[in-house]
């Protein structure tokens, strides 16, 4: 469970009235009595003419009481005043004493709530700015470091890739030169067996030779002498072959270096980590009861509207084409799209007539999302793709999401982004699409690995870029800031929690259906726990669809019924 401020006792369903008995929402402050009111009370105690003067304020801008402290030389007197003079504090009866006489005085009081608003403002900037920006700069260092380890990886199997390829090379080139040797010693012994050739001709030609002398020399001296001197034919000549010398190649290992490629780090300046611009988070600022009531009259700007002290029942639609209400959105022009747990999704004009009518594979999850241009996208988890309505009712494939099954879906408010919750296989995913339809972030784990979403079946953005996600498998509502970074996790109020449908409005509060309770919950943008906003008791049973419009009404849908009731419970 989300842990709330301590000024809310446990198991409250919001800030009680402190005037005796009352019960009621004690969304005002006075600062001089130091006890929350009622709208009611808050009108009863400044009808008192002692009181008329007390500064009321806002709960949420009210002034933090000062802690009792004892005063060291006056043990049984309070702290409550400010030296000027002497820098330091004083109880009443150091106040009259003859030391402090014609100092000037401050009242302990407003030093202490000015200080504490302070110093709650540098908290809120570590908590808000600080931290969440550091712990988004910390995972960019793992993805950076996952990223590096993926490029050297890829560096060093280049590396092996091109030394293969060398040595292929040197293989191919060794072999063809290994061939040419064998080419010349070929050519080599083939002049070497002509050359045996000529003189086994040669040695034949002598024997011939050597057998007619031996005839002659064995004959008369009269044929001897009669016969022609017969006349030896030279000995051939013949030249031995010039062997090859083999010449050492002229390479060493900077030769061979120098052939393959380095690795080498850019001289380039590093791109400095971009850190979002620091929002100054101000103190709150003080309102009178008079200057509300002015400002109420003088605008009807957003930012002047607080919680009403209940709720209303402005009106109801009945539905045509749906048998219940599990998702409700409602866009500009103010007509409605409902969906059930059958995948029929219609659209309904101010009077409640049947506009358009689609058969979808949508059914108790939050399939579609009304966009800033007025029309509607919606999911299709059996076809793995979104599709978009423009106003004229044409309908287009928008997105593919491969291997991805999308259940959930929201357009933004703030920049037009598209916000899917999606699962594939056992995987669990939020993934942020721009305008166009590119995806442009994936959030999945934590800082730990762990997994965020177990199956996010409605899903939102707060105003400070929060995405909120009712996790059916959880019993959860999951929120993350916009960096993918896990804020808070809230469980409900009881043992029991079903969350269905979600929203937020423009003042940053979170609105969850329990249809376990038959209530719809009132969160801060912080997870902690306002009130229960919408029970059985305004005649909500099984309330799963919930949105608001640009008029600050709440629509709830519910599983019973075809009805969309709206309520007012902003002023």
């Amino acid at each position: 469970m989300a842990t709330t401020s301590d000024e809310q006792a446990a198991g409250q369903h919001y800030l009680v009235c402190g005037i005796q008995d009352c019960q009621r929402n004690g969304q005002f402050y006075c600062n001089d009595c130091h006890q929350p009111m009622c709208e009611q009370c808050k009108d009863e105690h400044r009808k008192s003419p002692n009181n008329k003067n007390h500064d009321i304020v806002l709960y949420r801008q009210r002034k933090h009481r000062l802690p009792i402290e004892k005063c060291k030389l006056h043990p049984t007197k309070n702290v409550d005043i400010f030296c000027r003079e002497c820098n330091t504090p004083l109880c009443l009866k150091c106040f009259l004493g003859k030391e402090h006489k014609g100092h000037e005085f401050d009242d302990l009081e407003e030093i202490y709530a000015e200080k504490f608003a302070l110093w709650q403002s540098e908290f809120s900037k570590i908590q808000k700015i600080f931290l969440p920006t550091s712990e988004g700069l910390k995972t960019d260092i793992k993805r950076d470091v996952k990223e590096i380890k993926k490029i050297m990886e890829s560096i060093r199997t280049s590396m092996k890739a091109e030394a293969e390829s060398l040595k292929h090379l040197v293989d191919e080139v060794t072999s063809k030169k290994i061939k040419h040797t064998h080419t010349m010693e070929k050519s080599l012994l083939q002049m070497l067996k002509s050359q045996e050739t000529t003189y086994n001709d040669y040695i034949k030609y002598l024997g011939k030779m050597s057998e007619k002398f031996q005839e002659y020399l064995s004959t008369t001296n009269q044929k001897l002498l009669s016969s022609q001197i017969l006349k030896l034919k030279t000995i051939p000549e013949t030249s031995k072959p010039v062997p090859p010398v083999f010449t050492v190649g002229q390479f060493n290992r900077d030769n061979v270096a120098k052939l393959l490629g380095g690795v080498n780090v850019p001289n380039t300046e590093p791109e400095k980590r971009k850190i979002q611009p620091m929002q100054a988070v101000s103190t709150p600022m003080k309102f009178t009861e008079k200057q509300m009531e002015q400002s109420k009259e003088k605008s009807d700007m957003k930012p002047t509207l607080s919680l009403s002290s209940s709720v209303t029942k402005v009106r109801e639609y009945s539905v045509a084409g749906v048998d219940n209400a599990y998702h409700v959105s409602a866009d500009k022009s103010g007509r409605l799209w409902v969906s059930d747990a059958s995948g029929n999704l219609v659209q309904t004009d101010l009077q409640g007539k049947l506009l358009q009518e689609i058969q979808t594979s949508g059914t108790t999850d939050g399939f579609h999302t009304a966009t800033q241009e007025g029309g509607l996208i919606y999911t299709d988890k059996d076809e793995k793709k979104i599709y978009r309505i423009t106003p004229d009712r044409k309908i287009t494939e928008f997105i593919k999401t491969e291997d991805w099954r999308p259940i959930s879906i929201h357009s933004s408010r703030i920049n037009g982004d598209i916000l899917v919750g999606m699962y594939k296989n056992r995987e669990v995913r939020v993934t942020r699409y721009n305008k166009t339809g590119k995806e442009i972030q994936n959030i999945q784990r934590d800082n730990q690995g762990q997994e965020l979403f177990d199956y996010p079946h409605y899903i939102t953005e707060n105003i400070n870029g929060d995405i909120c996600t009712s996790d059916w498998n959880k019993r959860a509502v999951v929120v993350v800031n916009k960096s993918g970074q896990h804020r808070f996790s809230y469980t409900g109020q009881g043992s029991k929690f079903y969350p269905y449908g979600i929203c937020t409005d423009v003042l940053g509060y979170i609105l969850v259906c329990d249809s376990d309770s038959n209530t719809v919950h009132l969160l801060d943008q912080d997870g902690g726990f306002l009130s229960i906003i919408l029970s059985e008791q305004q005649g909500i049973e099984y309330p799963y669809g919930v949105c608001v419009d640009d008029e600050n009404n709440i629509y709830v849908g519910q599983n019973t019924t075809n009805t969309v009731t709206v309520y007012k419970y902003l002023e």
